[in-house]
């Protein structure tokens, strides 16, 4: 097998740590993507793999692990780039930091009265229903994290660990927690008594709902594992519950158990929840049913929807 001599230039100023770069690498012509981004780590152990991003020369997209040098024509002689992605984080405890908030925030709000709203009161039946199903809902995150979901990528720039926590710590939680256990809905509040929302079979109808789509919620992500084996990238087509209406039931069900948390409440910061976490997935599903179309052509299903059955 013929060995490529092949030059690794950085991408404007090479890193405080590899300030040797450029420099020249030997491999095997049937090597990979990501024996270049090994043998760069070995040479300077700070940029790790996850940090690297690897190029053709002139060209800012980003090589593929599994692209080998040989598919790509990449000769002896050739030239690539590696750009600095900064410091990394492993998608999954980026979902468990994030989730962690609300699981956190919610019971912050919901026990200690006193010091959040200045007096105690009785919660009412819809405050504890409420209480009860975001914290299921959470806690069946994080499990889905640690046990079901497989990641197609390991990492992710670390900064994003903010950004993406906004949501769920603050819209999600704050501003959702503050007003829904708040005295205005109380055991005793005029918003709550002579309301359906005093009501069993109002709030159980809608905890119906919620479990309801928190079970095909769950149905669809392991669906999803399954098709991808352990350690691999490997992608197909999905069928079967909720699959064969749309792209990404997932979403769907994770909009509709939101969706009965907001009748079940009927507060205007759960529907604003509702309104952009949704509005994500739509974005989300969209992005997903073109890459499969993409990959596979004529072989995916041409009238299955994005994200809501028979409608988009």
């Amino acid at each position: 097998m013929a060995a490529l001599s092949i030059t690794v230039s950085p991408v404007g100023r090479a890193p405080s740590f590899a300030k040797g770069l450029p420099i020249t690498i030997n491999l095997p012509e049937d090597d990979t993507i990501a024996d270049v981004k090994k043998a760069i780590e070995l040479r300077y152990p700070k940029f790790y793999v996850a940090r690297q991003k690897i190029s053709l020369k002139g060209d800012r997209k980003a090589l593929s692990d599994e692209d080998q040098l040989q598919e790509l024509e990449i000769k002896d002689g050739a030239e690539l780039t590696v750009k600095d992605l900064g410091p990394q984080i492993s998608w999954r405890t980026v979902f468990l930091i994030e989730y962690v908030g609300p699981l956190l925030i919610h019971p912050i709000f919901y026990f200690s009265q006193k010091l959040v709203y200045g007096k105690t009161f009785e919660h009412s039946l819809m405050q504890k229903y409420v209480f009860t199903m975001v914290l299921l809902h959470y806690a069946k995150r994080e499990l889905e994290t640690i046990f079901v979901h497989r990641f197609s990528h390991g990492t992710m720039p670390f900064r994003n660990v903010f950004k993406n926590s906004f949501h769920y710590h603050i819209l999600e939680g704050f501003m959702m927690a503050y007003p829904i256990y708040a005295p205005k809905y109380g055991a005793f509040s005029l918003n709550i008594r002579g309301t359906p929302r005093n009501e069993l079979p109002f709030l159980w109808f809608w905890v119906s709902a919620f479990v309801f789509a928190e079970l095909s919620n769950l149905a669809s992500h392991i669906k999803l594992r399954n098709l991808r084996p352990e350690g691999t990238r490997t992608r197909a087509i999905p069928f079967g519950y909720g699959f064969n209406l749309v792209t990404c039931p997932n979403y769907f069900f994770e909009s509709l158990a939101w969706f009965s948390v907001c009748f079940m409440s009927g507060d205007m910061f759960a529907w604003i929840f509702l309104a952009v976490s949704t509005g994500q997935m739509l974005i989300w599903a969209k992005k997903k049913h073109r890459a499969y179309k993409k990959e596979f052509g004529d072989k995916y299903p041409k009238g299955r929807k994005m994200m809501i059955p028979f409608l988009y």
